[in-house]
Parts: structure tokens; C-alpha cells; sequence
């Protein structure tokens, strides 16, 4: 049976967070073996425009497993959370993948209700500056703020006092 403890399925915010905080999806390779991103996540990414920040990173990452079929959501999921979330939520069952990477509130609860673990932009630059990834939280933080990626100041506050 497969390692899903270092398989991932994300959603497009991270995905984006990361890109600028970071420069590049890197980060996400160190720590999972397997990132999963599904069909709906890719279009989501590439309708913000081919010169938006994080595109570039996100298409050189050409070890991401894209995938290509759309989702076949649920109605509840489909009703529920933007096309993104549902089929990152639905990949995540369908595949019997644990771990899914949101950022947003709503989609994490969902997230927490289908009885899936969760991660979120934030959640992925500590785990990986505590296993040593040569990371600055405070710098990715400010990039990701450039960049209008929204946290709130808890959030903020919960990276800087975990950074260590």
C-alpha cells in the first residue's frame, strides 16, 4: 500500500500563497511525495491570467500530478464550496487521500467534516521550517502580503510564534 501519509491534494490559494511567499512549489516537493492537483484547481490557476503571480511557478512545477479528467462532485460539495475546493475535497475521498491544503474557512470546515486532515499555506511553511527547509516565514509572509494574499493577524501571529 502507498505512503498517503506524504500525499497532498491542494487547492488554488495555496498553491498561489506559496508560489510568491516562496518563489517556487519547491517546498511542497521536500515535504510530500505526491502533490495532487485536480482539474479544477489547474483551470482556476490558469484563468487568473498567465502573468498573474504564482502561474509561472505553478507551470514549472512539472512534477505536480496534474490531473486531467474533471471531478465528478457531489451536489452537497458542488452546492456548498467554489469549484476549486469541491474537487479538491472530492479528489481527496475519491483517491482515499487524507490531507488536503485549503486556506479558506469555509472549505476547511467542509474539509473537517468529510473526516479529511488539513493544511493550509501557513500550516506548510512551518512543517517545513521545522524539518529544516531553509524557509523565512516573516519574508514569505510580507511576499504573500504584496501580493494581496489575505491573512488574517492570528494567522500571522500562530507563523511567527511556530517559525522556530
Amino acid at each position: 500500500m502507498p505512503d498517503r501519509a506524504r500525499v497532498i491534494v491542494t487547492n488554488t490559494t495555496p498553491l498561489v500563497a506559496l508560489a510568491v511567499g516562496t518563489g517556487s512549489l519547491d517546498i511542497l516537493r521536500v515535504l510530500y511525495n505526491r502533490v495532487v492537483v485536480p482539474r479544477e484547481v489547474d483551470d482556476e490557476i490558469h484563468a487568473i491570467g498567465n502573468e498573474a503571480p504564482g502561474v509561472a511557478a505553478f507551470d514549472r512545477a512539472g512534477w505536480l500530478e496534474r490531473l486531467g479528467t474533471p471531478t465528478a462532485i457531489t451536489p452537497y460539495l458542488r452546492n456548498t464550496l467554489d469549484r476549486g475546493e469541491a474537487s479538491v475535497i472530492q479528489t481527496a475521498l475519491d483517491l482515499q487521500i487524507p490531507l488536503v491544503c485549503i486556506d479558506e474557512s469555509v472549505g476547511r470546515r467542509v474539509a473537517r467534516l468529510s473526516g479529511l486532515t488539513l493544511t493550509g499555506s501557513i500550516g506548510v511553511l512551518i512543517k517545513a521550517r521545522q524539518r529544516g527547509y531553509d524557509v523565512c516565514i516573516p519574508q514569505a509572509l510580507e511576499r504573500m502580503r504584496e501580493h494581496a494574499i489575505w491573512l488574517s493577524a492570528d494567522v500571522v501571529r500562530y507563523a511567527l510564534a511556530h517559525q522556530a
